[in-house]
Order: C-alpha cells, then sequence, then structure tokens
C-alpha cells in the first residue's frame, strides 16, 4: 500500500473518531461511525489472502448490521421526542436497541463471537487497532448514554462479557484469538463500570 493511501486511511481513522467523540446530533455520530468503518476495512484488507477478505466481510456486515440499529435507535428516539440530540434517550425501545447497537459494535457478549474469528485473518498492527482505536467511538456513545441505558441489560451483557471472555481464552492456542477473548472480558469489565458509575 503506498504511503499517501496509508496516511489517508489512517486520517480517516482518526477523523471518525474526532467526529464521533464531538457530536451532539446522533446523524454525526453515525457518521463518524460509518467513517471508521470504511477506513479500516482497506487496512484489513492490506495482505492480499484469503483469510483477510473473509475477515474484512465479517467486520463490514456486522458493523453494517451495529450501524443500521444505530440509526433505526436514533430515529424512533427522534420521532419520539422530537429532536436527535444524544443527551436525549427516554424511551424504553429506542434505548435498548441503542445498548445492543454499541453491544454489537465493541464486540460485548452475547454479540461478541464476530470478534476472534475478525482478528484472526488479520495481521498484528490491524488487530491493534481494531482492539483499541476502533472501541473509542462506541464507547464514548456508551459512556455519553450511560444514565439513559438500561443498567440491568447493560449489567447483564457486561457480566456475560466478562465470563465468557475468560472461559473463551483458556481453551485458544492462537495468539490472536486470546488476544480477542482479552478484549471481550476487558470490554465486559469496561461496560461493568459504566453501568454502576455515578
Amino acid at each position: 500500500m503506498s504511503p499517501y493511501a496509508l496516511s489517508m486511511l489512517m486520517s480517516s481513522l482518526a477523523m471518525g473518531t474526532i467526529i464521533t467523540l464531538s457530536s451532539t446530533h446522533w446523524f454525526l455520530a453515525w457518521m463518524g461511525l460509518e467513517i471508521n468503518t470504511l477506513a479500516i476495512i482497506p487496512l484489513m484488507t492490506k495482505m492480499h489472502h484469503p483469510r483477510a477478505t473473509e475477515s474484512a466481510t465479517k467486520y463490514f456486515l456486522t458493523q453494517a448490521t451495529a450501524s443500521a440499529l444505530l440509526l433505526f435507535s436514533a430515529a424512533m428516539n427522534a420521532w419520539m421526542t422530537g429532536e436527535w440530540t444524544i443527551m436525549n434517550m427516554n424511551s424504553y425501545t429506542p434505548t435498548t436497541i441503542l445498548t445492543v447497537a454499541l453491544a454489537i459494535k465493541l464486540g460485548i457478549a452475547p454479540f461478541h463471537l464476530w470478534l476472534p474469528d475478525v482478528l484472526q485473518g488479520l495481521d498484528m498492527m490491524t488487530c491493534l487497532i481494531l482492539s483499541t482505536w476502533q472501541k473509542l467511538a462506541p464507547m464514548a456513545l456508551l459512556i455519553l448514554t450511560s444514565h439513559q441505558l438500561d443498567t440491568n441489560l447493560l449489567t447483564l451483557m457486561a457480566l456475560a462479557s466478562a465470563i465468557m471472555g475468560g472461559w473463551g481464552a483458556l481453551n485458544q492456542t492462537q495468539m490472536r484469538k486470546i488476544m480477542a477473548y482479552s478484549s471481550i472480558a476487558h470490554l465486559g469489565w469496561m461496560a461493568l463500570v459504566i453501568s454502576f458509575a455515578p
């Protein structure tokens, strides 16, 4: 990959995260998440290998599903409340759908099964980006809306994620899958802290 294309993709990753972190409008937050997703897919397919293509396809389909759920949740909330602001999620159904969408994006159990398969087909640098930088924007949205979310659902998913991440890593011999299950467990503990944060 040429240095110009690589710098363009890396700056798109940064721009997507910054757009999501600084937005107060659901459409802008969604747009930043989509820019993030579309910027990392060429990085995933940088190695011209069938496993990398399979990982990129699984990642794209999973993230597209989560993005559609997030946009559906925001539209339903805008229909009920009349505004698109992130800080005004008062209805039960949109907040539940939003919790599921962010759990899919982050890889929190029971929506975690895509993460080990995707990381298995990538090189280590892309695994690092996918396990760290790509989680910043959805985690920020989870923190922003945590006082409005269903804490029982988030706590249940967080505990399931910590347990599944710990148990799943015990049976692995490949480094990328161990890292994926470690990421799942740590995301569970972070979600548990968010659900109990004052």
